[in-house]
């Protein structure tokens, strides 16, 4: 019988009486606890057990929550993790801080119990779906990465750096050589498509622009300036020849056979002739399912 995990919540409050009434709120809510009393303790605790969500008092001796949670958020591997802010204080300039700091929300003390599970019901949904994003990009095979304005990588699939290894392109080059010709290509505010050749490799590298949006990481692709272009992968892993090869990079692209006969300089029958070939050799009976095979190679290779 499959079980369902519990979250984890790491609650980080110098307060024992408040601890004490989180902890049993939260116990209710069939999620498992965990309990910090500053903030190095808190970021030792969730090196160790990482957890779904942090419950951060804003206000503690030390190592205070703002702090905290600017720790948490350099860290790669907890930046992730959704951060609420607990305070007292009701001042508008403590809780932008809080927020700038990289939390995603705030609650005032006192905490009212049912506030508190809905809020967190919230932003543990909208990590899980984050997560789930981040994940399927990552299976897609594509070399996928976001960037910030200063050129930055925020995040890389595994592809990516497979890709950037290959390159011979070092954490150096791209904290300092790549960020600078990003940010710089970036600062013009590239239209979707758009492309930049990367400079200072042996390697030939280039970017693509897949979303960008100002004072958002932006999702870039990264490309091989070595690897065969979508008609010459469709020809060595599908066995085609090369105007089938063509004709089904066409298709792929969504392309109906008036314009595949329009972009290759033939006529609309021919192209239907060219289908008729590539359907069997694909063991396929229609378009659908022909630039699905194709779409699969050419994102996977």
């Amino acid at each position: 019988m499959m079980t369902t995990k519990n979250d984890i919540v790491l609650v980080v409050d110098d307060s024992a009486d408040a601890l004490s009434l989180i902890n049993d709120t939260l116990e209710s809510a069939n999620m498992d606890v965990l309990v910090a009393l500053e903030g190095k303790q808190a970021l030792t605790i969730a090196k160790r057990i990482r957890p779904d969500i942090i419950l951060l008092d804003a206000i503690m001796p030390n190592m205070d929550g703002f702090e905290t949670c600017r720790a948490l958020k350099a860290d790669a591997n907890l930046a992730a993790i959704p951060v609420i802010f607990m305070t007292g204080l009701s001042d508008t300039d403590d809780i932008v801080r809080g927020l700038e700091a990289g939390g995603v929300d705030y609650l005032t003390k006192p905490i009212k119990p049912n506030e508190l599970i809905a809020r967190m019901k919230v932003h543990l949904n909208n990590a899980r779906l984050t997560n789930s994003a981040q994940l399927a990009l990552d299976s897609t095979g594509q070399h996928l990465m976001t960037v910030s304005d200063a050129g930055h990588i925020e995040w890389a699939t595994p592809q990516t750096y497979a890709l950037f290894a290959k390159a011979r392109a070092t954490d150096d080059w791209q904290q300092t050589d790549m960020a600078m010709q990003l940010r710089l290509w970036l600062s013009q505010n590239p239209a979707i498509d758009s492309r930049i050749e990367l400079h200072n490799l042996d390697y030939p590298l280039s970017v693509k622009m897949i979303n960008n949006q100002t004072g958002q990481e932006r999702l870039l692709k990264l490309e091989d300036g070595k690897r065969p272009t979508g008609p010459h992968l469709l020809k060595q892993k599908l066995d085609l020849t090369e105007r089938e090869s063509e004709v089904l990079h066409w298709l792929a692209n969504g392309k109906t056979n008036r314009d595949i006969a329009q972009i290759l300089d033939m006529s609309p029958r021919t192209v239907n002739k060219h289908l008729e070939q590539i359907f069997p050799k694909l063991g396929v009976e229609n378009r659908t399912a022909a630039a699905g095979i194709a779409l699969k190679v050419l994102a996977n290779d």
